[in-house]
């Protein structure tokens, strides 16, 4: 059974498609913003340590933690982007609904379910860190290590909403599978 293009709910998915985008496309400009930050980060390490001789143990751990938020925070924006790992080979070849059943399947039984559970269990391991006032264990390192671990939590909540984003994606496709269904941007600014 295929819904019509008119069908009541249809607003209402195109409008969450749109809150779902915007979320993933904050997550991406987050991404990048923390990219950028990871660049001066890792080239003002590299000229301290070889043309002055100076090391800080607080800047490589800072790359950890912005490498960290460059990967967890690209993950949603790759995903509502449909920049993601799969096997494109079969993918491509198939028509608009197959692909939209795909997607939908695929956010509906891996995706979800999976950062669902990762975002419950990390939290608690975010908010311990946090009592505990977990910092870095070597001397000049970083004194908040909860904050990258916080960012766990938040980053499969973010992917659950790109999921979900996929799925009334999905939906609209499998509605309207021409391509004069509005998509979102492919640009990030």
């Amino acid at each position: 059974m295929t819904l019509s293009s008119d069908f009541i709910l249809m607003p209402l998915l195109l409008s969450l498609d749109k809150i779902f985008a915007g979320l993933a496309r904050f997550c991406g400009v987050l991404a990048c913003i923390a990219m950028i930050l990871l660049l001066f980060n890792v080239f003002y390490d590299v000229v301290m340590r070889y043309a002055f001789n100076d090391v800080s143990i607080a800047m490589q751990e800072l790359e950890w933690h912005l490498f960290s938020a460059v990967f967890l925070l690209g993950i949603p924006y790759a995903i509502r982007e449909n920049n993601h790992v799969r096997v494109d080979i079969f993918y491509d070849r198939w028509s608009v609904k197959t692909q939209a059943l795909v997607n939908l399947f695929g956010a509906l039984i891996l995706i979800l379910p999976f950062a669902i559970l990762v975002t419950y269990y990390s939290i608690s391991f975010a908010f311990d860190a946090y009592q505990m006032g977990e910092g870095s264990p070597d001397p000049g390192g970083l004194p908040y290590r909860w904050v990258v671990k916080a960012l766990i939590p938040f980053s499969f909540m973010m992917i659950s909403a790109a999921s979900v984003g996929m799925i009334t994606s999905a939906l609209i496709k499998l509605n309207n599978p021409t391509p004069s269904v509005p998509t979102p941007e492919k640009t990030l600014f």
